[in-house]
């Protein structure tokens, strides 16, 4: 199925769309597919570009992040962002092949990012509404008041990424890991 929103490319943007992606090259190095197609609702662009920026200056470490990120990919069967977060957390995170893999299921071999995988993925289940015994697991591995807002801070990053590749159909421009 072909992409169902045209993507604007940056030599064919201007105005605010081509500072865009401007900021979008100058951060990542690079002008994804996914921000070129994004690129044609400015204020969704600039809305991912802002909780992107957010995010990434909290507290929670990039390897965290992008575990976070597969994990929700997963979750909600987005392939785009399997393969960018699989991608960034081992060639840019450095997150061990293992840990990328184990964050398809929310799990680590460290407890407290298990923690938080579980936590994550525990709220986009059910809407927020947690259990106890969730709650009790984050908090016995150490899980702050800090990161349970973060981790839903991150959760709203991945579903929105997730949400508009999937209903874009935007083109995978990153070594491809299946669903």
């Amino acid at each position: 199925m072909p992409t169902t929103i045209t993507p604007i490319e940056p030599d064919n943007a201007t105005g605010v769309v081509a500072e865009l992606l401007t900021q979008v090259k100058e951060s990542l190095g690079l002008v994804p597919n996914m921000t070129k197609v994004m690129a044609s609702s400015p204020a969704l662009l600039k809305s991912y570009l802002a909780l992107a920026g957010a995010t990434g200056s909290g507290s929670l470490g990039a390897g965290v992040r992008e575990r976070l990120a597969i994990a929700t990919a997963q979750l909600n069967g987005c392939e785009y962002c399997l393969s960018a977060h699989t991608f960034i957390g081992g060639n840019i995170a450095k997150v061990p092949p293992a840990e990328l893999a184990a964050a398809r299921n929310a799990e680590s071999s460290d407890p407290h990012i298990a923690a938080l995988l579980t936590l994550s993925n525990a709220i986009a289940a059910d809407g927020g509404d947690v259990s106890e015994a969730v709650i009790a697991q984050a908090r016995a591995a150490g899980v702050t008041d800090r990161e349970m807002g973060e981790v839903v801070a991150n959760l709203a990053l991945n579903i929105l990424t997730n949400y508009f590749n999937i209903l874009a159909n935007v083109d995978n421009d990153w070594p491809v890991v299946s669903l």
